[in-house]
């Protein structure tokens, strides 16, 4: 089976209808910037050619990896290509470092990682004040808004479940696991995880990591505790539809409040990656294509 961005993006499927498909077009990117609790925060905008002004886009938020940013979010994940083709607006949010603003950045997601997590920074109330500002500046269906991040991002996107439960539709966490407790959402949730079983540094069974940058000491829940976890919060079938091909395995539980969904795409032998995308820096594990 051929995972690839196409697959990440239909967490804009999962709870939302219709989407407007476009012929192949150039966007464009646009910087901003926000105060939330007297610190500068910053974030990058994709918008694609359909963008007029007038119909409320879905929107789609990429949180980058512990030590990335907006723009290597975007290389990896080639987000704004899709959302060029598939009508949505992409979202780039930059972590913080103590040093540098948009290098070297991290999310404060629960027990990682780095200076956020430190530093205690209030990553939550950042993303709620940017959904507020890109309601006012471009005017997108508040219905319709969907977190995706790799490694540290996804810790950030299942954190963004738990207390932005009211602002989000769907998650699609990437090579991550959801360390945050406690987790209290006050909505349902759909969520698309993908995750490889030889992945190293956020291990597929959980526990400590193999390999890690960040200096705290961590123990990793497994990818089972996040997606039973939301199969039970949404009150999904408790049995899942599963699918195999190739090196994939594909577990779906269905009919969930509201028409949620969880689904889990277990990558066989996949490692620390973006499936599809391409390698987060030049060490990083190839991604599976």
């Amino acid at each position: 089976m051929h995972i690839s961005v196409q697959k990440l993006c239909v967490l804009c499927f999962v709870y939302l209808g219709t989407i407007v498909h476009t012929s192949a077009g150039q966007g464009k990117d646009i910087g901003h910037s926000i105060t939330v609790s007297e610190q500068e925060r910053s974030y990058l905008v994709h918008l694609p050619s359909v963008y007029d002004g007038k119909t409320a886009l879905p929107l789609v938020i990429v949180l980058h990896g512990g030590g990335g940013n907006a723009e290597n979010a975007a290389r990896t994940s080639r987000m704004s290509k899709k959302s060029d083709t598939a009508g949505f607006i992409a979202v780039y949010p930059k972590g913080t470092n103590r040093f540098f603003k948009s290098r070297l950045l991290t999310w404060n997601a629960g027990n990682c990682c780095g200076y956020a997590l430190d530093s205690g920074v209030d990553d939550v109330g950042f993303i709620r004040a940017m959904l507020g500002q890109l309601q006012r500046d471009y005017g997108h269906d508040t219905t319709r808004v969907y977190v995706t991040g790799m490694s540290n991002g996804a810790m950030m996107a299942y954190r963004l479940a738990c207390k932005l439960s009211d602002k989000i539709a769907a998650i699609a966490p990437v090579a991550g696991a959801m360390n945050f407790e406690p987790c209290a959402p006050s909505h349902p949730v759909s969520v698309i995880a993908f995750h490889g079983t030889e992945d190293n540094h956020v291990l597929y069974e959980g526990g400590v990591p193999r390999k890690q940058a960040d200096s705290h000491p961590r123990i990793d829940q497994p990818v089972s505790h996040a997606i039973q976890f939301w199969v039970g919060h949404n009150a999904c079938a408790t049995r899942p539809e599963r699918s195999e091909s190739n090196d994939v395995e594909v577990e779906r539980y269905a009919n969930g409040i509201k028409g949620t969904e969880v689904v889990l795409y277990t990558i066989l032998g996949g490692k620390h990656s973006w499936p599809g995308g391409t390698r987060g820096w030049i060490f990083g594990d190839e991604p599976s294509s």
